[in-house]
């Protein structure tokens, strides 16, 4: 007896398996709101400090780029070392008696520059640029490093400073005398064509807290810092400086007002439509549908859309896996057995030549509705004699 199969429409997930996906969303939708305030309010922490407050060489920076640690070294041989952020101040501090020391003062103007530097007998920049090196016509960059090098000069507080790994060199002016370097390029400069002292040098890398301790990096700067009393060390910033910026044109300041409002009424209505179409009516219901469809409407069905299509070699590969898979369950074998172990089996039972069977069960797909016939009969006689033969094989026990 054959039993009529049946199918059914596949139920909708129910309330329970919807509630872990729902919470799911939710939290994932929480991380990424979560991820986005962070950024930004990271990038607003950024956005609020300005350059300089305590950047590279600030005698009171205590990173590794700062120059706190040289600034203690100074004060325990006995320097008097003041740090001062305005100008005015640091101007009003000098006397005869005093070294200025500052940075690159890329936040003033020349003149402001030139005032600063007016009552100082001795100037020292830790760092330059080539804006600098041009004002005080001391030099100019020079391509290349070099290795540990001595001083090599004929400025005497250089004489027991050791060698030093510079990472930047220049180029110096006739009768500026050029230290620490080779003819083609010098570590320090020292310019004493005026009143004035001026000393270039490039000590990020020579007097930051993390390297001072190496080579003769702290013998350099006591060299050059501590041949006074006092040290009036002015650290540039922006807050003090002397610069009027010019207004730059940026997009919002080109694009016409009325861009800006329909832009934050297009982000709120896109949210609002997202909102209003992921609302669901309710839970989902599971409903199963009562549907059956017979096996033989199924097999008629495919049948006439075979033989419409004319399809002879599609129809006879259905076949074949039909009745290899009926052979295989009455040979004793499992169901997505292959076509030569079915041969095998089956040539075994029946004491038929077992090439027959593989040519029948696996030879050339007939090309025709005659050779389709012949292909369907023979396949159907090999399944009665296979059936036969269990028969037999039962009775007999």
């Amino acid at each position: 007896m054959r039993t009529t199969e049946t199918a059914q429409s596949p139920s909708a997930p129910s309330t329970a398996e919807r509630r872990p996906r729902r919470a799911k969303t939710i939290l994932g939708w929480s991380i990424v709101v979560i991820l986005v305030l962070i950024v930004s309010f990271v990038a607003l922490r950024v956005a609020a400090n300005p350059p300089g407050a305590r950047g590279a060489l600030d005698p009171e920076g205590r990173d590794d780029a700062g120059a706190l640690a040289l600034a203690e070294i100074l004060r325990d041989q006995g320097v008097d070392v003041e740090v001062h952020r305005s100008r005015a101040d640091a101007r009003d501090a000098i006397d005869g008696d005093t070294t200025l020391v500052m940075a690159n003062p890329y936040t003033l103007t020349d003149e402001a520059l030139e005032e600063l530097m007016e009552p100082a007998d001795r100037v020292v920049f830790l760092s330059t640029s080539t804006h600098l090196l041009s004002t005080l016509g001391i030099g100019e960059s020079a391509p290349g490093t070099l290795p540990a090098v001595a001083a090599d000069c004929s400025v005497p507080e250089f004489a027991k400073v050791g060698t030093i790994r510079a990472d930047r060199l220049f180029s110096a002016e006739p009768e500026v005398k050029a230290c620490f370097g080779d003819d083609g390029g010098s570590a320090v400069l020292v310019d004493d064509r005026s009143t004035t002292r001026h000393v270039v040098v490039e000590g990020a890398r020579l007097f930051g807290n993390a390297s001072l301790a190496e080579d003769g990096n702290a013998a350099l700067a006591l060299a050059l810092l501590g041949q006074t009393d006092r040290v009036v060390w002015y650290v540039p910033s922006f807050a003090d400086s002397d610069i009027e910026g010019e207004s730059i044109d940026t997009l919002g300041s080109l694009t016409p007002p009325w861009v800006t409002p329909a832009i934050l009424l297009l982000m709120l209505a896109g949210i609002a439509a997202a909102v209003w179409r992921g609302q669901r009516f309710g839970p989902l219901v599971a409903e199963t549908l009562p549907v059956t469809v017979r096996a033989s409407e199924t097999m008629h069905g495919r049948a006439r859309l075979t033989a419409k299509a004319a399809d002879a070699a599609h129809a006879a590969d259905a076949l074949r896996d039909g009745a290899r898979r009926r052979l295989a369950r009455r040979l004793g074998l499992a169901v997505h057995s292959g076509a030569d172990e079915v041969a095998d089996a089956a040539s075994d039972r029946l004491r038929i030549p077992r090439g027959t069977l593989q040519a029948l069960l696996t030879g050339p797909l007939p090309t025709d509705d005659a050779a389709l016939i012949d292909l369907a009969r023979r396949l159907d006689e090999l399944e009665a004699a296979v059936e036969a033969s269990a028969r037999t094989t039962r009775g007999d026990e």
